[in-house]
C-alpha cells in the first residue's frame, strides 16, 4: 500500500507518494477546460479539450506548465471554443470530443456529441483542418443520435455518444457508449458511413436490451500489444478483460476488475471508502508490457497493476494522485493550482518513460514517471 508522506504542499494538503513531474495547462492565454482525452505517439501530445470543443496537438512533449500548441482542430480560430465552431456541423467542427488515437499518420477522434467518429487520413498540420472520413453518420453534416434521433434503432452503421476509440493500426474499435456496445471494424474505414463488421456486447447490431454479463456503459476500449482487450464499463464500476480480443465476440469477459462477479455493481463495492480492489466511475485504461493503469475517476486516482489481472476483484499494486487506497477522492485542496492530488482523471496514456493523465477536474494534464518492470 502507498504510504502517506508526512509533508504538506503549498495548499496545505498531504502529498501523494508518487509526485508529478509536470502539470501542464496548455496555452497560457487559452488553457484547457475539462480535457477528457489524451494520447501520445512519436513524441507528439494530443489532447481532447473536451469542454471547449477542440483538439490540441503538440509536436513535442511540453517541458513547462504552459506552451502554445502547434495545431488546433475543431475551431475556426484557435481561441474559439463554441460547439461546432458556432455553426452547423461540418468536417472541421467538433462537439464534445473525447477519445483520441493516432499512429503518427492517421488521427482518429471520438466526436461524441456529434454522434460520430472522425478520421484524418494524414496527420493534421493546419489549424482547423477538415477530417477526411466520418463514421456513424452518412455525411459530415448529420449529427443526430443513430442518424435520425433518440429512439432510432441502432445498426451496423450508426453511433450514439461514442466516447472511446482505439486501433492497432489495422483494426478499429469504437466504444459506442449510448448504444451500450463496442463496434469492431476489421479494416480501417476509408469511406463515410462504413458498416462495422462485428459487435461486442450485443447479439446483433439492432439489439437494444442489455444485461450485466455485457458492458452496460462502455466508455473506453483498449487493446494491448499482445492482444488483451480491456473495456471500461463506467456505470457498473468495473473493467472487463478478455485475454484474447477475438474472444469478446463469442464469450463474456475472462476477468473483472473492480467487482467480484458480473452481476455486482456497487460503487466501491458498497463501501464508504475505496479500497485497492474497488472502483467508482472508472473511465479509461492503458496497457503496456503486461502492466495496466486504470483511471478510477470517481475516486480521483490512477490505479497501477504490475501484471494485468488474471482473477476477479484483484487489488491494485500502487496508485497515483491520491494519498492511499482508502482516501476518499474529494479534498479541500482539489482544484488548486499545482495541487498534487488528482481530481476526476478521465484518461491515461503512456510514452516510453511517462504516465500521462487527463486530470479533468483540475483542467490539466499530469505527467508522472512511468513504472517500468
Amino acid at each position: 500500500m502507498t504510504e502517506v508522506i508526512n509533508i504538506r504542499d503549498k495548499n496545505h494538503g498531504l502529498v501523494p507518494r508518487s509526485k508529478a513531474q509536470l502539470f501542464f495547462y496548455g496555452d497560457e492565454g487559452n488553457p484547457f477546460l475539462a480535457p477528457r482525452g489524451v494520447h501520445t505517439v512519436d513524441g507528439k501530445l494530443i489532447v481532447a479539450d473536451t469542454a471547449q470543443n477542440r483538439i490540441f496537438i503538440w509536436n513535442k512533449m511540453p517541458v513547462s506548465s504552459y506552451q502554445k500548441p502547434d495545431v488546433v482542430l475543431g475551431q475556426l480560430l484557435t481561441t474559439d471554443t463554441q460547439r461546432n465552431a458556432g455553426g452547423e456541423t461540418n468536417a472541421a467542427s467538433l462537439l464534445y470530443p473525447s477519445g483520441v488515437w493516432s499512429d503518427g499518420n492517421k488521427l482518429i477522434v471520438a466526436d461524441a456529441w456529434n454522434h460520430r467518429v472522425l478520421i484524418w487520413n494524414e496527420f493534421p498540420v493546419r489549424n482547423g483542418q477538415a477530417a477526411d472520413v466520418v463514421i456513424g453518420q452518412p455525411d459530415m453534416q448529420h449529427n443526430l443520435p443513430n442518424v435520425k434521433g433518440v429512439g432510432t434503432n441502432a445498426s451496423s452503421k450508426n453511433l450514439y455518444w461514442p466516447y472511446g476509440v482505439w486501433s492497432d493500426g489495422e483494426h478499429l474499435w469504437i466504444a459506442d457508449t449510448g448504444n451500450r456496445r463496442v463496434l469492431f471494424y476489421d479494416t480501417m474505414p476509408v469511406e463515410n458511413y462504413a458498416a462495422a463488421d462485428k459487435v461486442i456486447g450485443k447479439n446483433n447490431f439492432e439489439e437494444k436490451d442489455y444485461e450485466p454479463s455485457n458492458a452496460v456503459w462502455p466508455y473506453s476500449v483498449k487493446v494491448s500489444e499482445d492482444g488483451v482487450l480491456a473495456v471500461t464499463d463506467t456505470q457498473y464500476y468495473r473493467v472487463l478483460i478478455w485475454k484474447h480480443w477475438q474472444d469478446a465476440f463469442i464469450k463474456t469477459a475472462d476477468v473483472i476488475i473492480g467487482q467480484p462477479d458480473l452481476y455486482s455493481c456497487g460503487q466501491n463495492q458498497y463501501r464508504l471508502r475505496p479500497q485497492a480492489n474497488t472502483l467508482n466511475w472508472c473511465y479509461d485504461t492503458v496497457m503496456k508490457n503486461g502492466s495496466l493503469w486504470l483511471a478510477d475517476t470517481g475516486n480521483s486516482r490512477i490505479l497501477f497493476f504490475k501484471n494485468i489481472p488474471t482473477q476477479n476483484n484483484q487489488p491494485a499494486d500502487e496508485l497515483f494522485g491520491n494519498i492511499n487506497f482508502e482516501t476518499i477522492g474529494e479534498h479541500l485542496d482539489v482544484g488548486k493550482q499545482e495541487s498534487e492530488r488528482l481530481y476526476w482523471p478521465f484518461a491515461v496514456a503512456l510514452s516510453d518513460d511517462k504516465l500521462i493523465v487527463a486530470d479533468t477536474g483540475n483542467h490539466r494534464i499530469a505527467f508522472y514517471e512511468r513504472k517500468v518492470y
